[in-house]
């Protein structure tokens, strides 16, 4: 029971993370080139050079935790990706195509924010202040990025309404 600790679940989580990243690297190419309105998809090209950044901090923590930055697979990125996959195709010149993109990219974000909290906190609860502030700037992106997906939401739902 012993290594069924805080510790652990850290360090699991942030190589879920890490592949989640990963993932998401593949992924954002493929939706700028799917999304109709230049508006989203200079969104998307501007969170795929924040991802290389996100990515470069989970390996500086692995480097403060003396550990080879590697991935686990995580269902719930390669689901989250899937399903955004399948409205692309789905909705692919369609009028609500940039809404269901937007919708896929906020599950997206909706994820990583989730993970980005929690190891946050555990970081700060292990006395881990540099991969805590970490964390923290990752995650202040992640809202961001959350925050103007909303704003391009709003013309998108509209454009998808009106057809």
């Amino acid at each position: 029971m012993s290594d069924k600790n805080l510790d652990r679940l850290l360090v699991h989580t942030l190589k879920d993370v890490y592949f989640a990243e990963n993932a998401i690297l593949k992924a954002l190419p493929k939706m700028a080139k799917a999304a109709k309105e230049r508006a989203l998809q200079k969104a998307f090209q501007t969170h795929l050079k924040q991802t290389e950044g996100h990515v470069a901090r989970l390996e500086s923590v692995f480097k403060l935790l003396k550990l080879k930055p590697e991935g686990v697979p995580c269902e719930a990125i390669k689901g989250i990706l899937k399903e955004g996959n399948e409205v692309g195709e789905e909705f692919e010149g369609g009028s609500a195509l940039d809404a269901g993109l937007i919708a896929a990219a906020q599950a997206v974000e909706h994820y990583e924010i989730a993970r980005y909290g929690a190891l946050k906190a555990w970081a700060g609860e292990l006395g881990l202040k540099e991969a805590a502030k970490l964390f923290e700037e990752t995650l202040s992106e992640e809202e961001a990025t959350d925050k103007l997906l909303t704003g391009l939401s709003k013309m998108s739902n509209k454009m998808a309404a009106a057809a």
